[in-house]
């Protein structure tokens, strides 16, 4: 019922809709290029899917930085989470997300919510897996004219794995590792009839590594449905449902401003505590129709229901022989349904050929989110001082006295939020002439927000209307390099990515508006080998208020800019190279360094073919240190170095085994803190064998 008041409440936005896709279907055009089709291998983005660009554009010719990692690259790689791709990712680095969510820092900017599914928003704070997907898309930069509000230092894009007509399929893949990990993974497609296919997909992970208590388990389900309609028009179903449920690890405190490495073997959380669930099913509906050879309209919607808890207790203090304990309970559930459409239409205009984007979004969230602190019998608050045991033992404090924590006794706070949000843009890419290419546009979002604090007993409002410019400028030097200019804006309101708080003085303030100016250079060296280069610029404008004049003013916010290096393809038949390097800086409004953004990033994944049978491979990755706080020199990150390698065998035309190991080195290393005293430790070596088998 709820959703249907939505769209009944949304109306006209749905007539806008309609209408763009309607006139969609009866445009016609005299031009005579046509729409592309191309293959997705990582360089070209192939234009029969709802990918993040929306458009048919080579790499080549697109004015921003980016990386594609095909299915191929995720099984070869071992790459099983968003946080295992970032580290092969130039300008990308992990963040720890405090044990329970994927949360990456784009070009020094850290986000939880800017990951989207078939371009369509996926902020719901969990681990992503990989068991249905068919690639990942990280794009870099500002892009709130293709994605709206947030994507102020990048997005990283999951597409989906569809149901294929005239097919049929399937692959088991199953795995174990020297940590007693293992993991399952179905995939099966099948044709119902001439004009339509199903297909299954399904993954059962068992979670271990090397920290004590740490384990889990993951479900996946997702089968899909395609039909084709007629000729020019096709419909995808996909329903998907999870289930996780996995232990939070909040790493290990430091001492004289770096992880003290002599806890490397403690945890300090509870067995029976520190745990994270989610539960969700999204249903997504994708239709798409081919108007004619130059353009093409989709309409999609998707509907979710999430489930989300986490619960932990983390080290806030430490004095070298005791260590002061903290936690919460935090449970969420989040009910979001959008609808997109869009229609992009290739013509020629004189001598010039455009490609024009036009789409509007509209989405409707609920958020309901309570957090209850620890709250110790011994304190009568939310923090204990205990000795350091392996393993912890929270039923004694460091002075001998029995204590219980009560995560019901102390109510932090309680929220419920409405947030409705209405986007139109678009965008035309002109190709001027061989050598000279343009692309313009923009976005309107329309971001209302509603949070009601119920333990408070007061509610806040915002309502932001935003326009978002985006431009770039593209000199084809030959056919095959490409340099080019881009800019581009986005803004995050006020209220946060996850939406739970929204207090007064935040209700009066305008979104801070990320601006970015890039310089590239895109050289395709070969057919298989692609390279880019580029120099961006970026600065966060955050408004303030002055509570004695009453009037508000923009102000210098972070400040970051860096230089981009990516080469991936190959050098020849036989060997495969993906080489990344990122050198970053920034300045915070108060003059300092930014938390989490390493001076340097350097990877490196070259796999060589022995045989048509049997090949290895060698990753390097490298991370420069950083600080763990804003403007804190003196607390700091090290820097580290890992190598991996791995080992294919194709034991049949459908049978392959893989084996990954990574650290091979067994280096102590430590990949991000989220705070002073919460310092991930790295996974030592760890082996895992794979075996696919076709049918």
């Amino acid at each position: 019922m709820r959703y249907i008041n939505t769209l009944l409440k949304y109306k006209s936005l749905l007539f806008i809709l309609f209408l763009i896709t309607g006139l969609a279907f009866t445009t016609k055009t005299n031009a005579q290029y046509e729409i592309e089709e191309v293959i997705v291998e990582g360089k070209i983005l192939h234009s029969d899917k709802v990918l993040a660009l929306k458009t048919p554009v080579p790499i080549i010719n697109v004015p921003q930085s980016l990386s594609i990692f095909t299915e191929k690259n995720l099984k070869n790689q071992g790459l099983r989470e968003i946080s295992d791709i970032v580290k092969y990712t130039p300008g990308v680095n992990s963040s720890q997300g405090e044990g329970h969510r994927d949360s990456v820092v784009f070009r020094g900017v850290r986000s939880t919510a800017d990951f989207f599914l078939d371009g369509l928003r996926d902020d719901v704070q969990y681990y992503r897996s990989f068991y249905n997907i068919e690639q990942v898309e990280i794009l870099r930069g500002p892009n709130a004219l293709l994605f709206g509000r947030g994507g102020t230092g990048g997005i990283i894009n999951r597409v989906t794995k569809k149901a294929e007509l005239g097919s049929k399929f399937g692959s088991v893949d199953f795995a174990f590792d020297s940590f007693g990990a293992s993991d399952i993974t179905l995939d099966y497609n099948v044709n119902t009839n001439s004009d339509s296919a199903f297909r299954f997909m399904m993954h059962v992970d068992s979670l271990e590594n090397h920290r004590d208590h740490y384990d889990g388990d993951r479900l996946g389900i997702n089968p899909t449905y395609t039909r084709k309609l007629s000729d020019k028009t096709t419909i995808d179903l996909s329903y998907e449902y999870i289930d996780h449920e996995r232990f939070i690890d909040r790493g290990i405190p430091t001492i004289n401003g770096r992880p003290d490495r002599s806890l490397k073997d403690v945890v300090f959380g509870g067995a029976d505590v520190n745990t994270t669930t989610v539960e969700a099913s999204i249903f997504r509906g994708n239709l798409t129709h081919e108007i004619s050879d130059t353009s093409k309209a989709i309409f999609t919607i998707q509907s979710s229901d999430f489930e989300k808890m986490y619960r932990n207790y983390y080290a806030s203090g430490y004095d070298e022989t005791l260590v002061t304990m903290d936690g919460y309970f935090d449970p969420t559930e989040r009910q979001n349904l959008i609808i997109s459409s869009n229609f992009v239409n290739e013509l020629q205009i004189g001598n010039a050929v455009h490609t024009i984007l036009v789409g509007a979004e509209m989405i409707d969230t609920e958020n309901e989110n309570f957090r209850y602190n620890t709250f110790w019998s011994t304190t009568s608050d939310d923090n204990e001082i205990f000795n350091i045991t392996r393993p912890m033992n929270f039923g004694i404090n460091s002075a001998g006295v029995i204590t219980t924590n009560d995560f019901a006794a102390d109510l932090n706070n309680q929220t419920t939020s409405d947030i409705e949000v209405t986007s139109l843009y678009i965008q035309d890419q002109i190709d001027l002439s061989e050598r000279w290419k343009f692309m313009i546009g923009g976005r309107v979002d329309n971001f209302d927000i509603t949070v009601v604090d119920i333990k408070a007993g007061s509610s806040q409002s915002r309502d932001d209307s935003e326009f978002s410019p985006r431009g770039g400028i593209i000199f084809k030097a030959r056919e095959n390099m490409s340099l080019y200019w881009s800019y581009s804006e986005s803004f995050l309101p006020r209220s946060g990515e996850q939406y739970k708080k929204l207090d007064a003085n935040a209700a009066r303030l305008d979104p801070d508006v990320f601006e970015n100016s890039e310089f590239g250079l895109k050289w395709d060296i070969s057919d298989a080998l692609s390279m880019t280069l580029s120099k961006f610029d970026s600065k966060q404008v955050r408004a303030s208020y002055d509570n004695e004049t009453g009037e508000s003013a923009e102000i210098r916010g972070t400040e970051i800019d860096g230089l981009e290096l990516e080469i991936k393809g190959k050098v020849h038949e036989k060997l495969y190279v993906a080489f990344g390097y990122s050198n970053l800086n920034g300045e915070t409004s108060s003059g300092g360094k930014p938390r989490e953004l390493p001076g340097h990033t350097l990877s490196l994944w070259a796999m060589y073919d022995l045989s048509d049978n049997f090949g290895y491979a060698l990753g390097v990755t490298q991370q420069g240190e950083s600080n763990i706080k804003d403007n804190n020199s003196a607390l700091v990150l090290p820097g580290y170095s890992r190598i991996d390698f791995a080992a294919f065998y194709n034991l049949s035309s459908d049978v392959t085994v893989r084996l990954n190991v990574e650290n091979l080195m067994d280096k102590l290393y430590f990949p991000h803190s989220h705070s002073t005293h919460q310092a991930s430790v790295g996974e030592p070596l760890n082996a895992r064998l794979s075996i696919t088998k076709k049918f």
